[in-house]
């Protein structure tokens, strides 16, 4: 079957069913075959739909002819009497993540720019480029959901990212602009096979086809299946999270360890999903559940890999953005304006509000930051007698890990608070100035 503008609107309507409507389509707009033809249809069958329509092109500046390109697509928009926007992205090839993934990080966030809340952005991914991406994660020892590749629809933010060509070949859309005698940009770093995915394209896929007709279809359905079966493992992640009492990005290790292995890193991978954080590798995951989690419950284990880490302290595990050091300025003088205490570490201040906090004199006198060397001492309000600083974090269950990180406020050689923690008792007053700690890192 040849396709044409009513099976678009026919997928258009099933993932409405899953979706709701959209508010409006965002198209991205590359000029290529597959963008070109998409914007197309849906400049042609708008009546149908009813949705207005955006075409956003990103410049890349890859290539010498990249904004000829872009009067292109401006061009391309204005014929099919689509809004049009541009946006120039830098992309960093140095980056350590290699040309193709960079772009792609690049591109998403230009192209974010430009919704809103109830849009749908419309990516012209087809079944071809379904195959490719299958292949490619199977190639990297990718799992379930690696292997289902590219989802025709998923949430982005308070929109959603949808895909409506995944089931339409390469050859369709281009009988279709051919049929409609459309025209398009060919960029000539799509023939260069250094690149993984235009070896596969060029190389790989013809001989597949030659021995397999009908490939693509089989490999999108292998997709599909993978989906299916990835979705199951996230629906039995969720049921072990909630069965052992998980919060958030933490885990009790008493009751994790009592699952096994396949489902201990079946979870890890979820959490570490939900928290937003890179996606471990499986010898990240087997040294958490070999080394983290066995450890002993007074040890400080570490697993790391670029962007998160894994962390336990006592009978909890801890999976973290990558943990900054503090890089305040030791003597640093506290006073209303806000001291950055490292990346991700927030900011502190002094706040007037009225009410207990370090007493008017002290502050006159001046503040200071540093950071713990060891042996501190503070006689904290409502504590009898002076403590050992190390035994009162022990004793608030202050994670070993940001202990080292915790701005020392001092007024003179005496330490007078422990950033937003502790005052010591004979400087305190009622109406004093409270210590405010913005985007305190989790302590506990």
């Amino acid at each position: 079957m040849s396709y044409n503008a009513e099976v678009l609107l026919h997928r258009l309507s099933e993932l409405e069913s899953l979706a709701g409507s959209p508010a409006r389509f965002v198209i991205a707009l590359s000029g290529g075959l597959d963008s070109t033809a998409l914007a197309h249809l849906l400049a042609t069958t708008r009546a149908q739909h009813g949705k207005s329509l955006l075409a956003v092109h990103v410049d890349h500046r890859l290539h010498p002819d990249s904004a000829s390109w872009a009067a292109q697509c401006q061009a391309l928009a204005a014929e099919f009497e689509i809004d049009f926007a541009c946006e120039v992205v830098h992309v960093d090839v140095d980056s350590g993540q290699g040309t193709e993934a960079a772009a792609r990080d690049a591109r998403y966030t230009a192209l974010c720019n430009h919704i809103a809340g109830g849009d749908w952005l419309l990516s012209a991914h087809h079944q071809d480029d379904q195959a490719e991406t299958l292949l490619l994660n199977l190639l990297r020892g990718s799992g379930p959901a690696g292997v289902a590749a590219m989802p025709s629809i998923r949430k982005l933010g308070d929109s959603w990212l949808v895909r409506p060509l995944l089931d339409v070949s390469r050859d369709e859309l281009e009988s279709y602009a051919a049929s409609e005698d459309l025209s398009w940009i060919d960029d000539p770093s799509n023939d260069d096979c250094s690149f993984d995915r235009n070896f596969l394209r060029k190389e790989v896929i013809p001989i597949l086809a030659s021995r397999w007709p009908g490939s693509g279809t089989t490999l999108a359905r292998s997709a599909e299946l993978a989906r299916e079966s990835a979705n199951l493992l996230t629906e039995l992640a969720d049921l072990d999270r909630a069965s052992i009492g998980g919060t958030g990005s933490r885990l009790p290790v008493s009751a994790l360890s009592k699952l096994s292995s396949s489902r201990q890193r079946n979870l890890l991978r979820r959490v570490t999903q939900l928290a937003g954080l890179p996606a471990p590798a499986a010898a990240h995951l087997q040294l958490i559940v070999e080394q983290l989690l066995p450890a002993r419950a007074d040890a400080e284990p570490l697993v790391a890999w670029p962007g998160a880490e894994a962390r336990r302290y006592r009978d909890t595990l801890y999976l973290l953005p990558a943990i900054s050091a503090a890089d305040f300025e030791c003597g640093q003088s506290l006073d209303s304006s806000a001291v950055t205490i490292g990346p991700g570490l927030g900011e502190l201040l002094l706040v007037d509000g009225g009410g207990r906090g370090l007493s008017r004199d002290v502050v006159a006198r001046g503040l200071t930051l540093h950071r713990r060397k060891g042996g501190e001492e503070i006689k904290p309000v409502g504590q009898s007698h002076t403590r050992k600083l190390k035994k009162l974090l022990q004793e608030e269950g202050i994670v070993p890990w940001q202990r080292g990180l915790l701005p020392l406020v001092y007024s003179g050689g005496d330490l007078v608070a422990v950033a937003d923690l502790w005052i010591a008792a004979d400087v305190v007053a009622e109406n004093g100035l409270a210590i405010c700690w913005e985007g305190r890192p989790e302590l506990y």
